[in-house]
């Protein structure tokens, strides 16, 4: 009977001991959770020391691709655009290398498929048409690039106008040349506003003078625009001058060419559209002069 008793007693001891240790670690989960915890001190360094030209969810991704770096520099890729566009110069050398290995091995893939039905062209010509068409979709991925950026930086530009606007009412409103900025950059929505807000903060937090960061934003972008808006500011800043005509009267000026050069890609385009209407035109031709010539 003391075998049967014991083997009983050390399964009741065995079952409190882990009863009470789930109920400890339980307890103290809950107070480890109440408790206000350490703060993490690398990741808040990085984001006051990252990189001014990335935003935030593209300096996390960063290091994912440091391999390519080399590729990068090789390639020389457009920094302006890249910065205007959020990416990196490995996210560039990325998006040209996968490009071309996707040219590179369409024609193989070709060549395989027609060799299973029978068909076996000659070796140099999948050779030559993956080199060819490497060539091409790189060249294509790379000017993707470029008309993304000339898109977004035209989209800049119209948000800088109303950026422009938005700064001379606060500076009506009796408000001080920084914080017409920063409340002018918190009204509206939209990624331009975000770096605008961006470019701000970090200002703000490096203590600098915000002019100086929206000057070296416009220079990293390709966006002048938004410099002329520092210069102005800054003027008011250290002269004391009275800015509200001069935003005013770059905001009129700003939105005339941006008119004048809307109109002129419109006329591009409508120009570009005579041709296939002329060819249209002949085709018709060619319709109704067909039964008169077969006839003759």
């Amino acid at each position: 009977m003391n075998a049967p008793f014991g083997l009983l007693l050390n399964t009741d001891l065995a079952m409190a001991v882990g009863g009470g240790a789930a109920v400890g670690a339980g307890v103290f989960l809950v107070v480890r959770e109440l408790l206000p915890a350490t703060p993490a001190l690398a990741p808040a360094l990085r984001r006051l020391h990252q990189d001014r030209r990335l935003p935030g969810r593209e300096f996390r991704r960063r290091r994912r691709l440091d391999w390519l770096g080399g590729l990068a520099r090789w390639l020389r890729p457009p920094e302006q655009e890249l910065d205007l566009l959020g990416r990196t110069p490995e996210q560039y050398a990325l998006s040209i290398l996968l490009s071309a290995l996707v040219g590179l091995v369409a024609p193989i893939l070709s060549v395989m498929i027609m060799s299973a039905g029978g068909v076996r062209p000659p070796f140099a010509v999948p050779v030559f048409a993956s080199l060819l068409l490497a060539a091409a979709a790189a060249w294509t991925a790379h000017r993707d690039v470029l008309a993304k950026a000339e898109r977004a930086r035209r989209e800049f530009r119209r948000a800088v106008c109303t950026y422009l606007d938005l700064v001379a009412l606060q500076i009506s409103a009796a408000h001080g040349p920084v914080q017409s900025l920063e409340q002018a950059a918190d009204i509206c929505d939209g990624w331009v506003f975000d770096r605008i807000r961006e470019a701000l903060h970090i200002a703000q937090l490096q203590m600098r003078s915000p002019w100086e960061e929206l000057r070296e934003l416009s220079e990293r972008i390709g966006v002048p625009e938004l410099g002329d808006v520092g210069a102005i500011m800054q003027s008011s800043g250290t002269e004391g001058a009275q800015v509200h005509d001069t935003l005013r009267s770059r905001a009129d000026a700003l939105r005339d060419q941006i008119r004048t050069e809307a109109l002129a890609r419109a006329e591009g385009v409508t120009s570009r559209l005579d041709i296939p209407g002329a060819l249209l035109v002949f085709v018709l031709l060619g319709f109704v002069l067909f039964p008169f010539m077969a006839r003759v």
